[in-house]
């Protein structure tokens, strides 16, 4: 019997000098739940509306050199189309192998994000790392106070 007393016949009992490990699995187990479930609780997921950049435009180059990803994910490199196989191969032309060009790259606003990583990792793998995005320069909105059910002033209930 674990943990328990032994006796001899005839004798007095012997106590026993085993721990008794038990309770201790079952703390470490009730623990372990305890942290799985507040673990995904203790992430902070805060709803965010950036505003628009209003930084000043860099300014550009004598002949940039733009790579557009469209709505359809094909890929034009100036106004030329290029294929993904060959782009290293139309970089390495139109750059003369510099390969420290900065490439100006503007994508469709309907391009995922996924497929935009894949392009600019197609532009790092063939040696080309310094990317630009391209985007259009936006004023920031005026802000305009809301009622506090999301409607803003004069706004007819529905």
């Amino acid at each position: 019997m674990a943990g328990g007393i032994r006796r001899n016949a005839g004798s007095l009992p012997e106590e026993n000098s085993d721990i008794n490990i038990v309770p201790f699995i079952d703390i470490m187990l009730v623990l372990l739940i305890i942290f799985m479930v507040a673990a995904p609780l203790a992430t902070v997921d805060v709803d965010v509306d950036l505003p628009a950049s209003t930084a000043k435009p860099a300014e550009r180059p004598d002949k940039p050199l733009y790579l557009t990803l469209g709505s359809d994910l094909a890929l034009h490199l100036g106004d030329a189309p290029v294929a993904r196989e060959g782009l290293a191969a139309a970089l390495d032309a139109f750059t003369g192998g510099d390969r420290e060009t900065r490439v100006f790259l503007r994508a469709d606003q309907a391009v995922s994000y996924r497929d935009l990583m894949e392009t600019m990792n197609l532009l790092r793998d063939s040696g080309y790392v310094r990317i630009a995005l391209i985007g259009l320069e936006a004023a920031p909105a005026a802000s305009v106070p809301d009622d506090g059910a999301g409607r803003q002033p004069g706004t007819p209930l529905p």
